[in-house]
C-alpha cells in the first residue's frame, strides 16, 4: 500500500509539473503571438501616415500639382517597399560588418514560414518597411513642384535601399553608435532626420521655385506662393498624429510591453504642447494665428518626442514640444527668409531641425524609470543625474547621420541630374506637373495657369 501511495504522489507530481511547464509554453506562445499582432497593427497604423503625408503635401501646395503628388507618394511606398525588401532590410538588421552595416538576409531570406524566428522576420520586416517609407516620403514635400518624376523614382529608391539603412543600422542594428548608447527610441533622427536632411540637399541643389525670390532694388525679395487647400493639409495632420500613436508605440514591437501607455501620453503631449506654441508665437509674431504654422506645429511636436516618447516623463514631453513649437517657426523662417531654400511644406524644419532637436533632448530629459519599464535601459540625462555622457552620444549621432545623409544625397542627386535629369523645364513647372508629367488634371476643368 505504501507503495502504491508513494507510485500515487510521484505521479500526481509528475501532471503537476506537466501543467505547469505546458502553462508556460501556452504563456510563451500567447505572449509572441499578442507582440506580433500588435507589431502589424502598428504597422498598418503606420503605413496610414503616407495617406496623411499625402493629403499635408497636397494641401501645402498648388492645385496644378496635386496629382504629381499622389502619385510621388504612392510610388515611394512601391519602390521603396521592393527595395527594402531586395538591399535596405539586411543592410539594416544583417549581420554587422565593422559597426557600419549589415551583410545578411537580402531579398528577406531569413522570413522562414516553418520556423518562429522566420516568422517573427517576416512581421518585423513589415513594421520596418513602413519606417522606411516614411523617411523616403519626407523628401517629396521639401522638392515639391519642381523635381521629375523619373528623378523621384530613382532617389526613393536609394533612399529606401541604402542611404536610410545605413542609419538605421548604426542605431537600430547593432552597429557603431547604437554600440555607444545612442538612444533613437521611434526614430527622430533615424526616420525622420534622414529624410529632412536628404530634403534639405535636394531643394538646395533644385533651387526654388519660379517666382519664389524676386529681385527689387537690388534686393532679394520673399513671395509667399500659398498651398491650394488648407483643409486637405489639416486632415493629413490629423491622420498623421492618429497614425503615430503606431509610429511610437509600436516600436515597442511587444504588446505585452508596460510602457505602451506611458508612450501613448508622450506622444500626444507633445503634439499638443507644440501645436499651441506655434499657434501662440505665430500670433505674436505675424498678429494672427497662423494655420498652417499651427498645423506644423503639432507635427514639430511628434517628430521631436519620437526619440524620447518611451524614456522621458509626460512633464518633460510637454516641454519638448512647447519648444520645437517654436523653434519649428523660426527654422521655417530662417530657411526661407535667410537662407533662401525654397521648401514649400516646412520639411526641412519640421523632420530634420526638430528631428534632431528632440534627438538631443533625450540626452536632457531621459529618466532611468521610463527607460527601463520601456526596455531601454538604465539611463538618465543631464536633467536627471546622468552627466554629459548621454547628451554627447546623441550629438554625435546627429552629427554623424548629418554628414552621412548630405554627402550620399550630394553624390545621389548630382548622379540624377547628370542623367534623366532632377528638375522639371520652366513650361511644365508653368503648368503643372500634372499635366506635363501625368498627363491629367486633379480637378478636371479648374487647370489654372500661372506666372508662379
Amino acid at each position: 500500500m505504501k507503495t502504491l501511495k508513494v507510485i500515487g504522489m510521484v505521479f500526481f507530481a509528475l501532471l503537476v509539473a506537466a501543467g505547469a511547464f505546458a502553462n508556460e509554453i501556452n504563456a510563451a506562445q500567447n505572449a509572441v503571438s499578442i507582440d506580433t499582432v500588435w507589431m502589424l497593427i502598428a504597422a498598418f497604423l503606420v503605413f496610414f501616415m503616407q495617406a496623411g503625408f499625402a493629403m499635408v503635401e497636397a494641401g501645402f501646395t498648388r492645385a496644378k500639382n496635386a496629382s504629381n503628388i499622389l502619385m510621388k507618394n504612392l510610388m515611394d511606398f512601391a519602390m521603396g517597399s521592393l527595395a527594402y525588401w531586395a538591399v535596405g532590410f539586411a543592410l539594416m538588421f544583417g549581420k554587422d560588418l565593422w559597426g557600419f552595416i549589415g551583410t545578411s538576409g537580402f531579398f528577406l531570406s531569413g522570413g522562414d514560414p516553418f520556423t518562429a524566428e522566420g516568422l517573427w522576420q517576416l512581421a518585423f520586416w513589415m513594421f520596418q518597411v513602413v519606417f522606411a517609407a516614411t523617411a523616403a516620403t519626407i523628401v517629396s514635400g521639401a522638392m515639391a513642384e519642381r523635381t521629375k518624376f523619373i528623378a523621384y523614382l530613382l532617389y526613393s529608391a536609394v533612399i529606401s535601399a541604402v542611404i536610410y539603412p545605413v542609419v538605421g543600422h548604426w542605431i537600430w542594428g547593432g552597429g557603431w553608435l547604437g554600440n555607444l548608447g545612442m538612444v533613437d527610441f521611434a526614430g527622430s533622427t533615424v526616420v525622420h532626420s534622414v529624410g529632412g536632411w536628404a530634403g534639405l540637399v535636394g531643394a538646395i541643389m533644385l533651387g526654388p521655385r519660379m517666382g519664389k525670390y524676386v529681385e527689387a532694388g537690388g534686393m532679394r525679395k520673399v513671395r509667399a506662393i500659398p498651398g491650394h487647400n488648407l483643409p486637405i493639409a489639416a486632415l493629413g495632420v490629423f491622420i498623421l498624429w492618429f497614425a503615430w500613436f503606431g509610429f511610437n508605440a509600436g516600436s515597442t514591437t511587444s504588446g505585452t510591453n508596460p510602457s505602451i501607455g506611458t508612450i501613448a501620453v508622450t506622444t500626444n503631449l507633445s503634439a499638443a504642447a507644440g501645436a499651441f506654441t506655434s499657434m501662440i508665437y505665430s500670433w505674436i509674431r505675424f498678429k494672427k494665428p497662423d494655420p498652417s504654422m499651427s498645423l506644423n506645429g503639432a507635427l514639430a511636436g511628434l517628430v521631436a518626442i519620437t526619440a524620447g516618447c518611451a524614456a522621458v516623463s509626460p512633464t518633460s514631453a510637454v516641454i519638448i514640444g512647447l519648444v520645437s513649437g517654436v523653434l519649428v517657426v523660426l527654422a521655417v523662417q530662417f530657411f526661407d527668409k535667410v537662407l533662401y531654400i525654397d521648401d514649400p511644406v516646412g520639411a526641412v524644419s519640421v523632420h530634420g531641425v526638430c528631428g534632431a532637436f528632440g534627438t538631443l533632448m533625450v540626452g536632457l530629459f531621459a529618466q532611468a524609470e521610463y527607460a527601463e519599464s520601456a526596455g531601454i535601459g538604465t539611463i538618465n540625462g543631464l536633467f536627471y543625474g546622468g552627466g554629459w555622457s548621454l547628451l554627447g552620444v546623441q550629438a554625435t549621432g546627429v552629427g554623424a547621420t548629418f554628414v552621412w545623409v548630405s554627402i550620399a544625397c550630394l553624390g545621389l542627386f548630382s548622379l540624377i541630374r547628370k542623367t534623366v535629369g532632377l528638375r522639371v523645364d520652366k513650361d511644365e513647372e508653368l503648368r503643372g506637373l500634372d499635366i506635363e508629367e501625368h498627363g491629367v488634371e486633379a480637378y478636371n476643368g479648374f487647370q489654372i495657369f500661372t506666372t508662379q
